[in-house]
């Protein structure tokens, strides 16, 4: 020390430099530190996000679960539905495919059935017509063809008969047992082939009776007896009906509003001239009958009960009745009574 003077030495560098040297050394840096730090928190950020992940994973497999859970009684159910509405579609195509094939087979069943009772008819009536020809050789063959083609188309037209057939026979008094006979004959062919009878009305039985009684007796024997299951009216001599009465066959021979459509009537008409020239044609028979039938009950010589025909009814009656006219020819070898 000099002059009360402080001198501070400076420590020397070499050993301040020891000491941080020593110090360090002392204090060694631990370099793995960081990387355990490091670790350390790696694995409590893992951690922490695998326990945070974790119920959230959970939670969201539990509502998959449900979901799944839920849905699977939904498809279970939609699967159903979808089953029902295939089934009841199915089962309505085979309905509809099955009750129009049932509906053709039965048609066709009962068609065949239909078919096959015609035929047998058809067939009836041939046979029934063959023995009639054979039987009464001396009528015109234009007779047989006519009767037979006019008839069998009647019987032909099966359940869709839309008029009845309306069949008028005349002749002149040499054959009027003929005409007779052979009305009965043709009408019995024309019914038997059907399983059926006949009714007859003689209009001579009939003659001298008031014209609406006349007419009521008609109406109610013609339709008791269609509505029983007869299929042929005969009425013979219709040219002796009294002449009012013969308006019920409007009823029973018009074209379109007929009271039975299945049925035939044949009418005879037998003419007062002794006979019929063969030399005749069926047109001129025809007018034969027209103008007959016009003198008989419209002449001035009628009797009053007669009075309420006129020439309009009578033209309206003839359009009804000659659909078809034919004329009928003595007949040899005919029995005295009755007929064949």
């Amino acid at each position: 020390l000099t002059g009360g003077t402080t001198v501070h030495f400076e420590e020397n560098p070499v050993k301040e430099n020891a000491k941080a040297y020593g110090s360090n050394e002392t204090e060694k840096p631990n370099v793995y530190t960081p990387l355990k730090e490091r670790k350390a928190d790696f694995l409590e950020k893992n951690q922490g996000c695998y326990s945070t992940s974790t119920p959230q994973s959970r939670s969201v497999s539990r509502n998959q679960s449900s979901k799944e859970k839920q849905s699977q009684p939904s498809a279970k159910n939609d699967g159903e539905s979808r089953n029902g509405f295939h089934k009841m579609w199915t089962l309505l195509l085979v309905l509809l495919i099955s009750v129009p094939l049932l509906y053709v087979l039965w048609s066709g069943i009962q068609g065949g059935t239909s078919s096959s009772r015609d035929a047998e008819i058809l067939q009836e009536f041939r046979a029934r017509m063959k023995k009639l020809k054979d039987t009464y050789q001396s009528q015109d063959p234009n007779l047989w063809r006519r009767a037979h083609v006019f008839l069998e188309k009647h019987l032909n037209a099966s359940h869709t008969r839309l008029e009845p057939a309306i069949l008028l026979l005349t002749a002149g008094r040499e054959a009027e047992k003929a005409l007779r006979c052979l009305s009965n004959e043709i009408a019995d062919a024309f019914a038997s082939s059907q399983n059926a009878t006949t009714i007859r009305i003689n209009g001579e039985d009939k003659a001298v009776l008031d014209s609406d009684t006349v007419k009521l007796e008609v109406d109610t024997e013609l339709s008791s007896a269609f509505q029983e299951g007869k299929k042929v009216a005969v009425v013979h001599r219709f040219e002796s009906l009294p002449a009012g009465s013969t308006i019920i066959f409007y009823k029973y021979c018009d074209h379109e509003n007929a009271a039975f459509k299945d049925v035939a009537l044949l009418l005879t008409v037998l003419l007062d001239e002794q006979s019929l020239r063969k030399s005749f044609t069926f047109q001129e028979v025809e007018e034969k009958v027209r103008d007959f039938l016009w003198a008989k009950f419209t002449g001035s010589d009628v009797p009053s009960s007669y009075n309420d025909m006129d020439t309009d009814k009578l033209s309206g009656l003839w359009s009804r009745i000659s659909h078809l006219v034919l004329p009928v020819w003595p007949e040899k070898g005919l029995p005295l009574e009755g007929c064949t």
